[in-house]
């Protein structure tokens, strides 16, 4: 997979940066900047291609997963991270997820099948990536969800079904609204990032 990989203090958590539709592995390094400076960043772009723009997974319409290709990519970035874990000699338990849309959700569907395939996820304005499936144990995993009160794309309900689904599965779920839409607002990006000072 395309990515850009920058060395930052070992003992620090790697942030796995994904992008939104029609994003690329750059789009998120400011806001990886602002959460945590120090930090190793594995940046990725979606392998997938919608109308030229790179996407994490397949789309049947907006707001409607392909669910069969978003498995088969789930299980295709899990592997990226491992091999990466052992290209760039980072801690394999020690990454950490940060997401936008498209990319948020495909970091949920790393947690939605494997508990350890994500230390925490940072999860900007995600869908519920997956319904019928059995959650794994996330036990005290930590994870924020930033959303928007008018986000189009996905609505509050679904905001808060995810939050059901993860805090349901043990995990240590933290919602911040915005009165806002589906952008990414800088104060909601300053939220995370001291959401994630106070968690890791």
């Amino acid at each position: 997979m395309k990515h850009i990989f920058k060395q930052g203090k070992n003992d620090l958590p790697v942030l796995l940066l994904l992008h939104g539709t029609g994003g690329t592995e750059n789009d998120l390094l400011p806001l990886a900047e602002l959460i945590a400076p120090e930090n190793s960043i594995l940046s990725v772009r979606g392998n997938v291609s919608e109308n030229g723009m790179p996407r994490f997974f397949k789309r049947l319409a907006e707001g409607v997963f392909d669910e069969e290709d978003l498995i088969k990519r789930t299980h295709e970035l899990k592997a990226f991270i491992d091999d990466s874990s052992e290209k760039y000699e980072f801690d394999r338990h020690n990454v950490i997820a940060v997401g936008y849309s498209n990319g948020a959700n495909i970091a949920g569907s790393l947690l939605f099948h494997e508990a350890n395939s994500l230390r925490g996820a940072i999860l900007h304005h995600p869908m519920v990536p997956l319904r019928n499936l059995k959650l794994p144990n996330l036990t005290g995993k930590p994870i924020f969800i930033g959303a928007g009160e008018n986000d189009p794309i996905c609505s509050p309900e679904e905001t808060k079904e995810l939050h059901d689904l993860f805090s349901q599965a043990g995990a240590e779920v933290t919602v911040h609204w915005e009165k806002a839409g589906h952008q990414l607002t800088q104060s909601e990006a300053e939220k995370a990032a001291e959401w994630y000072k106070k968690n890791f």
